[in-house]
């Protein structure tokens, strides 16, 4: 069995694939609607850019702890996921400090958070393959952890445009499409 042919008709994991897939729809729609702000605003500075750069990583934090509450397994470490919303948090902070500075010190800080945060991502989606969907998010982890070096070199360099960052957010956006697509398909399968 492959990953992308998970064990749907384990009735344990059927709640909690149908909690993902939720969770995912509205991530991804998130991430499509902030992409579209995040363009309008991405060569200026101000109250409505910091607002942007601060909600996003709050929402990927909140959204995390909804997985957590909603996973069945009581068992399993959930260490990767704990540290994705400690650094969500930190960022959001961070962010909103380096948008009062300039767009290459959010690009910075972004591309930290996108690394800190692709490698969590990437673990979870592997540790949590039997749920279904999971391929997606193995891409988006690995993809966010290559993007966030762009990003930082970016930053590094002086860059004065943040639209890479709503490009970044609208693949992620994609990616959580992928997987809730992917995991309706996997509950829609009759159990064996």
């Amino acid at each position: 069995m492959s990953v992308l042919e998970t064990t749907a008709s384990d009735t344990s994991t059927l709640p909690y694939s149908d909690a993902l897939r939720r969770l995912y729809v509205i991530r991804a729609v998130f991430a499509l609607i902030w992409a579209g702000l995040m363009v309008a605003t991405s060569t200026t500075t101000g109250p409505l850019l910091t607002a942007l750069l601060v909600i996003y990583p709050l929402f990927d934090a909140g959204a995390v702890l909804w997985q957590l509450r909603a996973d069945p397994d009581t068992t399993r470490p959930k260490v990767t996921e704990w540290v994705n919303v400690g650094v969500s948090i930190a960022v959001a902070i961070a962010l909103g400090g380096a948008s009062t500075v300039s767009i290459a010190a959010v690009l910075v800080v972004w591309g930290v958070w996108a690394i800190g945060s692709g490698i969590p991502q990437l673990i979870t989606a592997v540790r949590n393959r039997k749920s279904g969907g999971q391929v997606a998010q193995m891409l988006s982890g690995g993809i966010s952890v290559l993007a966030g070096g762009g990003f930082l070199s970016q930053g590094l360099a002086g860059a004065s445009d943040t639209a890479g960052v709503a490009g970044y957010a609208t693949l992620g956006g994609f990616f959580f499409l992928v997987s809730a697509i992917r995991l309706s398909t996997v509950l829609r399968k009759p159990a064996a």
